[in-house]
C-alpha cells in the first residue's frame, strides 16, 4: 500500500493529503457548535438545543409499522447546526451603504484562510505519507508567521464597515494579538530549543525519549517537563486570547462596541467569521497537542522499556506499544485529545468573567512575556549545563537559577512597587449596629370623616 501511494503522482499525494485534512476539519465545526451549545447549557443550568431534528411517528397512521406508532426518537438537537446554516444561507444579505464593498467582501475570507493554512503542518498521525500536508523543516516559524495574518481579516471587518464600534474592535484585535503573539512566539521557542529542531514532527518524536532524559518507562512529554510546563501555561492563555475567546473577547464585547468587528455583517459572511472562530480553535487545540502532549501517542509511557524491564508481563506491555504508536489509532487519541482542550475552551467561556483592557494588556505585558522570556533564558542554562556536565546537574541549574530569578524579581518589586494605584482594591462594610440602622418613619394614622 505504501509503495503504491509512493508511486502515485506529487501532486495526487498531495491532494490526498489536503483532502483527508480538510474534509474532517469541516465536519468537526457543526459538531463543536452543537457540543458547545449543549455543554454551556449544561454548566448554566438552562436548556440548551433539544428540539431540532426530533421524530415524532404517527398513532394512527396506517403507513407508519405498528411497532413505530406513537414513538419519539430524540436527537438531543443534533440537527441544529444544520438548520442554523440553512437559515443563514437563505436570509437577505444586507450591506450598509457606506461601506468599502471590496474591503467588507473580502475581510471574512483573509479571517478565515489563516485558520485552515495553520493546520497544513501538523501531523495527526505517525503515518508520515498522509500527515502533515507539508512536513516544513521551520513549521514553528510557520505556525507563528501563519497565525499574526488572522487579525488582518478582523482590522479590514472593522475599518470597512465604516463603523466606529466595529473599528474599535479591529484595533483592539491588533493590540491583542501584538500583546500575546510575543509570549506565544517565546513560549513555542522554549520548545523548539530543547528539541534541537523546528520541525513539528521531531517535536513530536523528542518527547518519546527518557522523560527529563533521566527517568526510564515515562514519555518525555513536554507538559511534563519544567520549562514545557511553564510555556505549556504560557501558551494556553495566549492561544485562547489569539482566538478571541472568552474571558478576551473584548473585539467583540457586546456591552461596549455591540457586536465589535462584525457588528454590519450578517448571513453567509458572518458565518464565515463564526467558521474562522471555530477552526482556530480546532486548529490552536491540534497545535496544543502536537508540542506539549506527545502528538498522537496515547500515554506518556514507554512501552517497549517497560516490556523489556518486566519480561514476565512483557505481552501486555507490548499490546499497550502497539496501541500507543498505532497508524491507524494514532489520529484518533489525537482527535481525542483535541476534543478535551475544546472542551477547556468551553469550560473558560462558561467561568471566567471579560477581563478588563487594562487588564488584558497588562496580562499580556507585564506577566506573559517576562514569564517567557525567563523561561527561554533557563532552558538555554539547562541545554548548556547538560551538555557540558549532566542531565542531572543540568535539572539542578534550571531549578536553582529558576528560584533565583523568582527571588530577584520578588525583591525588586517590593522595592519600585508604586505605593499608591488607581486601580487599588477598596473595601466596603455594611454596619448594621442599632447605632446606624435608621428606624422607619411611621405610617400616618388614619382619620375617618364622618358625613
Amino acid at each position: 500500500m505504501a509503495d503504491w501511494f509512493q508511486g502515485l503522482h506529487p501532486l495526487i499525494q498531495a491532494s490526498v493529503r489536503v483532502v483527508l485534512f480538510f474534509v474532517p476539519m469541516f465536519m468537526m465545526i457543526p459538531v463543536m457548535i452543537w457540543y458547545e451549545r449543549r455543554l454551556l447549557s449544561w454548566m448554566q443550568d438552562r436548556i440548551g438545543p433539544n428540539r431540532v431534528g426530533n421524530i415524532t411517528f404517527s398513532k394512527t397512521s396506517k403507513l407508519v409499522p405498528q411497532i413505530l406508532r406513537g414513538r419519539k426518537i430524540k436527537l438531543f438537537g443534533l440537527l441544529q447546526p444544520m438548520a442554523d446554516g440553512a437559515k443563514s444561507f437563505f436570509k437577505e444579505d444586507f450591506m450598509p451603504a457606506k461601506v468599502d464593498k471590496f474591503l467588507f467582501i473580502l475581510a471574512p475570507a483573509v479571517f478565515l484562510f489563516p485558520a485552515f493554512a495553520l493546520g497544513a503542518t501538523l501531523p495527526w498521525g505517525p503515518y508520515t505519507l498522509l500527515t502533515p500536508i507539508s512536513d516544513a523543516n521551520i513549521g514553528v516559524l510557520y505556525v507563528l508567521a501563519i497565525s499574526s495574518l488572522g487579525v488582518y481579516g478582523v482590522v479590514l471587518a472593522g475599518y470597512s464597515s465604516e463603523n466606529k464600534y466595529s473599528l474599535l474592535g479591529g484595533l483592539r484585535a491588533s493590540a491583542q494579538l501584538i500583546s500575546y503573539e510575543l509570549a506565544m512566539g517565546m513560549a513555542i521557542a522554549a520548545i523548539a530549543m530543547a528539541t534541537g529542531s523546528l520541525r513539528l514532527t521531531d517535536i513530536v518524536s523528542a518527547q518519546e525519549g527518557r522523560l527529563w532524559g533521566i527517568v526510564p518507562g515515562l514519555a518525555n512529554w513536554n507538559v511534563l517537563t519544567p520549562y514545557g510546563f511553564i510555556a505549556f501555561i504560557v501558551f494556553l492563555i495566549c492561544m485562547v486570547a489569539e482566538t478571541n475567546r472568552a474571558p478576551f473577547d473584548l473585539p467583540e464585547c457586546e456591552n461596549e462596541l455591540i457586536a465589535g468587528y462584525n457588528t454590519e455583517y450578517s448571513t453567509k459572511k458572518w458565518v464565515l467569521f463564526m467558521m474562522g472562530e471555530y477552526v482556530n480553535m480546532i486548529v490552536y487545540s491540534m497545535l496544543l497537542a502536537t508540542i506539549f502532549f506527545g502528538g498522537w501517542h496515547l500515554l506518556p509511557f514507554q512501552f517497549d522499556q517497560l516490556a523489556r524491564e518486566h519480561p514476565q508481563i512483557s505481552t501486555f506491555y507490548e499490546l499497550l506499544a502497539k496501541l500507543n504508536g498505532s497508524s491507524i489509532l494514532g489520529p484518533v487519541w489525537f482527535v481525542a485529545k483535541v476534543a478535551v482542550m475544546l472542551t477547556c475552551y468551553i469550560w473558560i467561556r462558561a467561568t471566567l468573567p471579560r477581563l478588563r483592557y487594562d487588564q488584558l494588556m497588562a496580562l499580556g505585558w507585564k506577566t506573559l512575556l517576562p514569564v517567557a522570556t525567563v523561561n527561554v533564558i533557563l532552558v538555554a542554562l539547562w541545554i548548556v549545563a547538560t551538555k557540558v556536565y549532566s542531565p542531572v546537574l543540568g535539572w539542578a541549574a534550571f531549578l536553582c537559577f529558576g528560584v533565583l530569578i523568582v527571588m530577584i524579581y520578588r525583591a525588586l518589586k517590593s522595592v519600585i512597587a508604586p505605593k499608591t494605584s488607581s486601580l487599588a482594591s477598596r473595601t466596603l462594610r455594611l454596619d448594621m449596629s442599632p447605632a446606624n440602622v435608621s428606624k422607619p418613619e411611621p405610617e400616618p394614622e388614619l382619620v375617618e370623616v364622618a358625613n
